[in-house]
């Protein structure tokens, strides 16, 4: 095959002189031009700089500590530790909607790209309906990924569907409905959706 008016052998043979690590003769022996060909055919990309370093342990991330622990902390699901299947609570009936602060520039000229997509929320807001509950019945424990609620006669242990801030939530019962709405900050990290 031609290309250019030159051939395949000679490209070949080009690259193995540019490959080779000797220094040539101008000869031009076929043999060791074979030989230079069958030298570098085993060379590859990792070949390329100097030579790995033999002496050092790679360390790996899920290296063992010296205990007799399975599992790390890191490893363990946040809210693993609620699970408790000997507890014969129902789980209540509950609901969460995502929200997000939208003005009349978000709305109509679309200034801060903000849109409809659970990327642009700021907070979450639980409802959980409990009812024959009193509110000094409830126990609520939220933590970044997971809501724990406990009373009397309902067990919910809800793993929340983003990370939140879960100090600067609120709560509030309402008796006459016998709901409880949990509003949380969700925990973003700062891209230009969410500068402001």
């Amino acid at each position: 095959m031609e290309c250019l008016g030159v051939s395949s052998a000679q490209h070949l043979q080009a690259l193995s002189t540019l490959l080779s690590t000797q220094q040539q003769d101008d000869d031009g022996d076929d043999d060791e031009d074979h030989k230079n060909v069958t030298a570098c055919a085993g060379l590859g990309p990792g070949h390329i700089g100097p030579p790995p370093k033999r002496d050092k342990e790679v360390s790996t991330v899920y290296e063992k500590k010296n205990s007799k622990d399975i599992w790390s902390e890191e490893e363990v699901a946040e809210g693993s530790q609620y699970d408790d299947l000997a507890d014969q609570r129902p789980q209540p009936e509950y609901e969460i909607i995502l929200k997000q602060s939208v003005g009349t520039e978000d709305l109509f000229l679309g200034l801060n790209r903000k849109d409809p997509s659970s990327m642009c929320c700021e907070a979450m807001l639980v409802k959980i309906k409990l009812p024959d509950t009193e509110p000094t019945d409830v126990v609520l424990d939220v933590k970044e990924k997971f809501l724990d609620l406990r009373t009397a006669k309902y067990k919910l242990g809800l793993h929340l569907p983003h990370p939140t801030h879960s100090h600067g939530g609120k709560a509030q019962f309402f008796s006459e409905r016998g709901e409880l709405e949990v509003t949380l900050l969700i925990k973003r990290s700062m891209d230009f959706i969410n500068m402001q």
